[in-house]
């Protein structure tokens, strides 16, 4: 009898369900030290009485790290691929952890600044390798939807930050006379979250995390490839990026990095938070156990400014199934320009309100800025990440800025500066995001 020949199998497509699942939460790990490291702004304001713009300054030693480090992290995605970058820079966050229990020893703010650099350098690392592998973990297509999913549980980080620096780091002064004492909060939270960097390096290297090698299109670029002799800087659409993500960040940290202290000028607002608070101050003992006072409330109300980014992240995922990723930038760019007008000409519950829900309206900027940098692209895809991460400089620029405008005027006026940020979100959805090189290489 004549054997019945079988055809063969059709090669399934891959399943980068576990893969996404792991890099996910690497966004929530960096999104959580991000806005940690924007939130011991105020605080350290109070410890070492600082103006508004010096104590922007930690933001600024944040950031500085991407505009030396982006594009070096690039390369080394070339050398030794995304997952193995993403193991390296775990380990740098590590020691920048650690950096900060000497730094509080000396109770120095330079060394302040020296770890928070340190401790972004390995988050610079992380980001550049980790946005552009989620974006490729599927179609090209529907990147900017599974960036902003995960960029949503970066978002989850960035609120759990806000209430850890409240209860752990660096206590009111007010009612904390000995400065070592308040500077020493910091020392164990950060030895924890060195520890928790540390294991999840080796949990990262021991696991299998797919080589994006399947498509020509996306694999870092290789020396036989035509296109690589091209510069990325040809590339319109990934240098507007660059500058879309320089102005978003810069204004995503001067809000938060100022939400606390210009809560904290809408009294009248505040009195009426207090009084609601208070038959819930027994049951936040524990966390509060030296009372719940003004600073303790502005720290809650500026827990809401990222927790509306994460919700129109989750939300923004859904509706981009059905709106252009580019038309809802455009859109949400004229959301945040209305709401820091409001801002602007009102006080109290109102202008605390406009300010929480700029969030909602910067939710998917980022991954959509970025996912739409890199389209088209091809190998030089990790090249366009580390130009486009580059653009994490605005936080060390835009936030300085914001803290001068606020101690010379007030912060109404200062929120011209995040208003002129949103018109260029608003052009780079309408037109800036379109791929097209500006001249032959």
């Amino acid at each position: 009898m004549a054997s019945r020949s079988t055809p063969a199998a059709a090669p399934s497509a891959p399943n980068y369900t576990i893969p996404f699942i792991i890099v996910t939460g690497l966004f929530l790990i960096f999104g959580f030290l991000t806005n940690l490291n924007s939130n011991l702004s105020p605080k350290l304001e109070d410890i070492f009485h600082l103006t508004h713009a010096w104590s922007n300054l930690v933001t600024s030693a944040w950031f500085f790290a991407y505009l030396v480090f982006s594009v070096p992290a690039s390369k080394v995605i070339e050398k030794v691929g995304y997952k193995r970058t993403m193991v390296i820079s775990l380990f740098v966050m590590v020691v920048g952890a650690l950096l900060f229990v000497p730094a509080a020893a000396m109770i120095s703010f330079p060394f302040f600044l020296t770890a928070s650099f340190v401790l972004a350098t390995g988050v610079c690392g992380l980001q550049t390798s980790a946005n552009p592998y989620v974006s490729i973990l599927g179609p090209e297509s529907s990147a900017p939807a599974r960036l902003t999913l995960a960029q949503a549980f970066n978002s989850l980080g960035t609120a759990m930050a806000p209430i850890v620096v409240g209860v752990f780091i660096l206590t009111d002064p007010a009612k904390v006379k000995d400065q070592a004492a308040i500077a020493h909060t910091v020392q164990a939270p950060y030895i924890a979250i060195a520890c928790a960097l540390l294991a999840l390096g080796f949990i990262i290297m021991g696991l299998h995390l797919p080589a994006i090698t399947g498509t020509r299109d996306f694999r870092p670029a290789q020396g036989a490839d035509a296109i690589v002799g091209r510069s990325i800087w040809t590339y319109r659409h990934t240098v507007l990026a660059m500058i879309g993500i320089f102005l978003y960040v810069g204004l995503e940290i001067a809000l938060a990095a100022n939400a606390i202290k210009f809560f904290e000028t809408q009294g009248a607002a505040i009195d009426d938070y207090l009084r609601w608070a208070q038959p819930f101050a027994h049951a936040v003992a524990r966390f509060y156990p030296q009372g719940i006072g003004v600073k303790e409330v502005a720290a809650v109300l500026a827990f809401c400014y990222p927790l509306a980014m994460m919700i129109g992240r989750f939300a923004g995922t859904v509706l981009m199934k059905t709106i252009k990723a580019h038309k809802l930038l455009a859109f949400l760019g004229v959301l945040g320009v209305a709401l820091l007008i409001v801002g602007m000409f009102s006080t109290g519950h109102l202008a605390i309100w406009s300010l929480i829900l700029c969030g909602f309206a910067n939710s998917i900027m980022y991954p959509t800025v970025f996912a739409l940098g890199i389209a088209e692209l091809g190998p030089l895809t990790s090249k366009g990440s580390g130009v486009i991460t580059i653009g994490n400089f605005g936080g060390a620029v835009i936030p300085p800025l914001f803290g001068l405008v606020a101690d010379k005027t007030n912060y109404q006026i200062a929120f011209l500066l995040p208003i002129a940020c949103y018109l260029f979100m608003i052009f780079y959805g309408v037109s800036g995001y379109k791929p097209e090189r500006t001249a032959a290489a």
